[in-house]
Parts: structure tokens; C-alpha cells; sequence
């Protein structure tokens, strides 16, 4: 995947990466988020499937989970790929018969902890530990609603408040579906968890609800839905404790016919643009819906990371780990 230059002059080495996929452009409107020489790259591979990237500024390196194996890798220029935390998202003494584990999405909360939304334990819980050195120690944030179980809490986001919005889709069970006999809630849940730690359900509807963010104004929350047979973003007016005026952000029925993947992990940039995983790659609608561009790749994509001065942005691409440099 990487191929080393020797200079024989100076010895040191200039990495190259691989670029893979290509950027439609439906909307003149990309041009102004997207430049017209960026291209996907691979930075990491190896995986069986990445998931919920998170880029680290302090530390100069991205975050991401490998769910089946139960682990987190970070990623630097200098170094590459190393294990930063196993286990990750199941703790027990006893070996998982799951086929996901793991930890799912990575956040931090107000005070900059690493939240992971962790598959095998059932929770959310924060790590109880220095990010640079990272720990198995968690303290768990929620782990059940009404008394019951969650079922595998896969992705999340804080507001400024520090209430804490999740979704609880079954992919982290044994089954992976509806049907598994530990599944302990009747539906799907997108939640709310309050500052005091109280949690309220928000929407029960969405069969299997995934990506989960806020837009900039905080007043509406985006859920992505990774069924196959209603692969749509829904969009939520935030009112208090409830939503309320659910309706289709954006769906990707025609698209889902002619490509693979789900609407899966996405992320908001300052100016509401939606990078969203979904059929086919990675999908940046603007903030009212609109599909201005599409970076197209062959694997099936899971989420993606924003670099916080938005110019890049990092992909989980099944086996891959990809960075896009979006502008100069």
C-alpha cells in the first residue's frame, strides 16, 4: 500500500499513498468544499471492518475502531497503524460468539474524554484514562432504558450542554437482528442522555437507526437509517426533550438499487454541509438536503472524521482507513 522512495542524497523517506475512488460532482456548489485535485487515499488497511473514526488534534492522530476484533487503532503520519486500546467495546472474561464486539463510534465529551459507543457491553461508557495513555477502564454513561438491556449503542453526539444522543441498533448482537434472544428492547431507539444521567427515548420508529448529528445550531438532529429497505437520512426539529416534524432529509432508494453500502456514519461541518456514508461512498449533501457530490468507492463505506479546520476529511472504508485532503 505504501512505497518508500529511497533519496540517496539526504536518506529520508517520502511516503505515497495509494488513491482509490473518484469525486462526482453534481453541484457547482462542491467546488467551494471540495478542490478540484482531491482524491481519496489509502492510509491504513488490514481490517475486516473500520469504524468510527475520531481525529485527535492534540496528538496529531485519528482514531478508529476495528469492531470485529475488539480493538481501537490510531493512525499517525510518523508511524502508521498501531493498537491504541483492546479491549474496546467488550470487557467480559468470557469469549464473544459476536460478530461485532467491539467499540463503534468515538467521541469526546465537553471535558475532551474518549465516549465510545461499545458493541459487546452494551453501553455507552467513557474511558478512564489520558488520552496518550490510553486504559480498558470505563465508566459507563448508559447502559439501559426502562430497566432493559440496550442492545449495541453504534454511534453518538454531545451537544453543548453535554447531553449525549445515541442510537441503539442491533448489529452488535449475535444475530445482528431483531431476532436474537438476548435482545432485551422491542424496537430500535434513538436516545437522549441528560446531564443528570437520566435517559429518554426520542424515537422508536426508525427500524435500524446509525449515523446520529447535530447541525451547528443544535436545533435539529439527523439520523441515518441502515435498513436496506428504507435507506434514508430523517431530520428532526429538537423540541426540549422530544423531536418532533420527522421527515426524509435525504433517500437514497434509486441510489441503493445500482450500488452497495447503507446510509451509515456522517458528520456536519460548521455550515451544515453532511458528509454521509452511504451506497456507493460518501455523499456531501448541503444543510437543506440538496446531493452536491459524491466521493464514489467500490467498498462499503461506515463513517467518516473531520479534521477540525474541516480542509480534510477521514473515511472508514471497510478494509481501509482513506483521508481525503478536501482544499488546501
Amino acid at each position: 500500500m505504501i512505497a518508500c522512495n529511497s533519496n540517496t542524497e539526504n536518506k529520508k523517506q517520502e511516503m505515497k499513498y495509494i488513491s482509490i475512488g473518484t469525486i462526482e460532482r453534481f453541484d457547482p456548489a462542491l467546488d467551494n468544499i471540495i478542490s478540484a485535485n482531491a482524491k481519496p487515499e489509502i492510509i491504513a488497511e488490514g481490517f475486516e471492518w473500520s469504524e468510527g473514526p475520531l481525529w485527535v488534534e492534540q496528538h496529531n492522530m485519528l482514531l478508529f475502531s476495528h469492531v470485529p476484533m475488539n480493538t481501537i487503532y490510531k493512525w499517525t503520519e510518523a508511524k502508521g497503524k498501531e493498537v491504541y486500546l483492546k479491549p474496546s467495546g467488550y470487557t467480559g472474561t468470557e469469549p464473544s460468539l459476536c460478530k461485532e464486539p467491539g467499540s463503534n463510534g468515538l467521541i469526546f465529551d465537553k471535558n475532551g474524554n474518549l465516549v465510545l459507543c461499545q458493541h459487546g457491553d452494551r453501553r455507552m461508557a467513557r474511558m478512564d484514562a489520558p488520552l496518550d495513555k490510553p486504559e480498558a477502564k470505563f465508566i459507563t454513561l448508559a447502559d439501559k432504558y426502562n430497566g432493559k438491556r440496550f442492545s449495541s449503542p453504534n454511534d453518538a453526539v454531545f451537544n453543548n450542554a453535554g447531553e449525549l444522543f445515541f442510537t441503539d441498533p442491533p448489529y452488535g448482537l449475535q444475530t445482528q437482528d431483531d431476532s436474537d434472544t438476548k435482545k432485551e428492547i422491542s424496537f430500535n431507539g434513538v436516545y437522549k442522555v441528560k446531564a443528570n444521567g437520566e435517559v429518554i427515548l426520542l424515537v422508536d420508529s426508525i427500524t435500524r437507526p446509525n449515523g446520529i448529528a447535530l447541525m451547528p445550531d443544535e436545533k435539529k438532529l439527523i439520523v441515518a437509517c441502515s435498513d436496506g429497505a428504507h435507506p434514508n437520512w430523517y431530520i428532526f426539529d429538537i423540541n426540549g426533550d422530544s423531536l418532533t416534524n420527522g421527515r426524509i432529509f435525504y433517500s437514497a432508494v434509486k441510489e441503493a438499487k445500482a450500488m452497495s453500502g447503507v446510509p451509515d456514519g456522517f458528520k456536519v461541518d460548521k455550515n451544515g454541509n453532511v458528509y454521509a456514508t452511504g451506497p456507493g461512498g460518501v455523499y456531501i449533501f448541503n444543510s437543506e438536503g440538496k446531493k452536491l457530490g459524491l466521493i464514489r468507492l467500490d467498498n462499503a463505506t461506515s463513517n467518516c472524521a473531520l479534521s477540525p479546520d474541516e480542509k480534510t476529511l477521514y473515511i472508514t472504508n471497510d478494509m481501509y482507513v482513506l483521508r481525503v485532503k478536501l482544499r488546501d
